[in-house]
């Protein structure tokens, strides 16, 4: 790839944080209850912590035409995990709630920048850049798979609420 599409994907993929950041940040601070504001702003930090990686990337690619290892822990504990829905988080959304259609709007935001990491570390020459994108990729499927078990429990939800079940 040119070093201009290289530079274009990594705009798009900062571009594509800075959005999530903001988006989990609004979230955050309309949220009524605490454990769905913190919920939504540790995903706001997780993305800035990704924006930060990304723009020293994108500093380092620009000036000296290489991707730069040691910007972040390919190793470290993705620090969002499924005990977020062990303390019941989907119980404090309602099913047609705010929070709810944030939801469903984060999986689809989600589910983009993991296209756009996966199909990147797949096409690139650079290890540091497949590293970068593989990482990314990690994190926003992590991210992608609690959304979803929110979601599906919400539905549920809503069934049970409102007395979907045909049996």
């Amino acid at each position: 790839m040119t070093k201009t599409g290289t530079l274009e994907i990594l705009k798009l993929a900062i571009m594509l944080e800075k959005r999530g950041y903001v988006f989990y940040q609004k979230v955050a601070q309309d949220a009524k209850d605490s454990a769905v504001k913190s919920f939504f702003g540790s995903m706001a930090q997780e993305e800035l912590g990704h924006i930060k990686v990304l723009a020293a990337q994108f500093k380092e690619y620009n000036e000296n035409g290489i991707f730069k290892s040691g910007l972040f822990n390919e190793d470290e504990e993705i620090r969002l995990t499924m005990s977020i829905l062990d303390s019941g988080i989907e119980e404090k959304i309602a099913a047609a709630s705010f929070e709810a259609a944030a939801i469903s709007a984060s999986i689809a935001m989600e589910q983009r920048s993991i296209d756009v990491y996966s199909r990147q570390a797949e096409e690139a020459d650079d290890l540091e850049e497949k590293k970068l994108y593989a990482w990314l990729s990690a994190w926003e499927r992590n991210h992608l798979n609690m959304l979803m078990e929110i979601d599906r429990a919400l539905l549920d939800q809503a069934w049970s609420d409102n007395s979907f079940w045909p049996f």
